[in-house]
């Protein structure tokens, strides 16, 4: 059991939602909100369905808890304690104060007692309700989790944070996504993601694998006829976009851990239409490689890619894309397999082929000699790009990569000109002072990014290069954790900036716009945190 969930202080920043493990949620009008800690005093920030503030008296006292969707602070004044009774109704018990609430936003207080909650659903009678049961119900789930042994005290509570993390973005089916379903970080991405939810997935295989096969089933609800999958997706609608083929992986890890021929053959089709798709639509110059979609805006030249302000994008060039075609080459491979476990014979030829072809066509056009790297081709030049990018090294996921250039890839990792900065893997080298900004994909080290690269290294065999990055990014996950409370988007890769701090799309100024921060209380943070965890490290 997880019996580990005080915090010795409280922390601005970390997400409160109701989840779908608890009941309905709601996607349009459920509360969302946040702790605060301004000048020192603990409080809450409801965000959605509107605006409200909440504060409690006096600074900050020691030992709170809180959870995702509960909380328990000390005050001069006395004990505060609240819970999410539902999607619409935070009840919290003890002394505050209401501001600034927006129409979206309904409250009432009686009796020591506050409820605050959405307008359209608002319901009084829940101020009576039982709270004991209520923090029991909420904590209950996370409190059934399986420890980890020999963890460390901050290793326990940096758990107990990921898991909580995990429970509060879980949705209940809605609209046209049939099965429960996750998004990045609640607030302000409380959509659906095609990448996230696979890294998501591959977290909650360990806890709920059920779950798990859910938001996976939930990404192809929304898939369209001719096998496109958006990189977003709400429970309306979805993006003109896709995002990195890395469906077929996340179904792999989870059948793997837990399987189910049955779930797999219904996906299959759909899986193998999606690739279909890509390679259909993402090949410009017909020469066998695939190039993202780049967009007009210079903050975001290529969100489909998932690394989105990249210095890759800045010049605006279509390009044979190291990651797009990796990713591919791998999704091939592993279909291939799904098709021999499906005793689909005339299918596993043609995966494979495929898989053969992308991983030759990578080691012809991407391996730059001059760097012993490998990088982008610009199709409209007809040369090697020249930016140096972690993407680099995703040919070790498909087997592209031949062992010498495993080991060149290696030894950058300890190279300080290279990838050998104080928090690998860095999104650019080291060495690109001219594009470093210290600002999403130009420099900082991203989770989901390190999480792919060890897998790569582990297939060459090469264990040591892909412990030293798990224990590495466990440990940073870990260290801020302690230090803010909350699990980070992307942190700094020299380890000299708080990630509150660092840029996002050009700016750190949340007040301004939410987007321009990075996020807090971040999905696939939590899962991969979870599943190098559980997975051994």
């Amino acid at each position: 059991m997880i019996e580990d969930l005080a915090r010795s202080e409280w922390f601005a920043g970390q997400l409160l939602a109701f989840s779908a493990i608890d009941g309905p949620t709601d996607y349009r009008n459920g509360l969302t909100a946040r702790t605060s800690c301004a000048g020192g005093r603990p409080g809450i920030e409801i965000l959605l369905p509107g605006k409200c503030a909440i504060r409690f008296p006096g600074t900050l006292q020691a030992e709170n808890t809180v959870t995702g969707d509960s909380f328990a602070v000390e005050t001069p004044k006395g004990s505060v304690r609240g819970a999410l009774v539902d999607a619409h109704h935070l009840l919290i018990e003890g002394p505050c104060e209401v501001a600034a609430a927006s129409d979206a936003i309904a409250h009432c207080s009686q009796g020591g007692r506050t409820l605050v909650g959405s307008a359209l659903h608002f319901d009084s009678g829940r101020l009576g309700q039982d709270l004991d049961a209520a923090l029991r119900q909420r904590e209950a789930w996370l409190r059934q989790q399986k420890p980890v042994g020999n963890l460390s005290p901050a290793g326990r509570r940096t758990l107990a944070k990921m898991l909580s993390i995990m429970k509060t973005q879980v949705y209940s089916p809605e609209g046209r996504i049939r099965h429960r379903w996750t998004t990045p970080d609640r607030w302000p991405h409380r959509n659906m993601w095609l990448q996230d939810s696979v890294f998501h997935a591959v977290g909650w295989r360990h806890v709920d694998p059920g779950l798990a096969r859910d938001m996976l089933t939930a990404v192809v609800d929304m898939q369209a006829e001719d096998g496109f999958i958006a990189h977003m997706m709400t429970p309306d609608g979805i993006s003109e976009i896709t995002q990195p083929p890395v469906l077929a992986l996340g179904v792999k890890l989870v059948n793997d851990l837990s399987p189910d021929l049955q779930w797999l053959e219904k996906l299959y089709p759909a899986l193998c239409a999606y690739i279909d798709w890509d390679m259909a639509h993402r090949d410009s110059d017909g020469a066998g490689l695939m190039e993202w979609m780049i967009e007009t805006d210079p903050l975001c030249r290529s969100g489909e890619s998932g690394a989105d302000n990249s210095p890759r994008f800045d010049s605006a060039a279509r390009l044979d894309a190291v990651d797009f075609n990796s990713y591919l080459a791998l999704e091939c491979e592993i279909l291939a397999s799904f098709a021999a476990q499906l005793a689909l014979d005339g299918q596993v030829d043609k995966w494979r082929k495929l898989h053969r072809r992308l991983c030759a066509l990578i080691g012809e056009r991407l391996w730059s000699g001059e760097h012993g790297f490998f990088v982008d081709y610009n199709v409209e030049k007809q040369e090697p790009s020249p930016a140096l990018a972690s993407s680099g090294f995703y040919p070790l996921l498909c087997g592209a990569a031949s062992g010498e250039q495993a080991e060149q890839l290696a030894r950058h990792l300890g190279d300080p000109d290279m990838f050998g900065s104080a928090f690998p893997v860095p999104s650019i080298a080291v060495s690109d002072t001219d594009h470093y900004a210290g600002d999403m994909c130009r420099g900082p080290t991203w989770i989901n990014v390190n999480w792919l690269i060890a897998r790569g290294f582990d297939r060459y065999g090469m264990h040591d290069a892909a412990s030293m990055l798990r224990h590495r990014t466990m440990s940073e996950i870990e260290k801020h954790c302690e230090q803010s409370g909350v699990a980070f988007e992307f942190y700094d890769d020299r380890c000299k900036v708080s990630p509150p701090e660092l840029l996002r799309k050009g700016k750190c100024a949340p007040e301004e716009n939410p987007l321009h921060q990075v996020l807090h209380d971040y999905g696939w943070t939590a899962t991969l945190y979870v599943d190098m965890l559980y997975s051994g490290g």
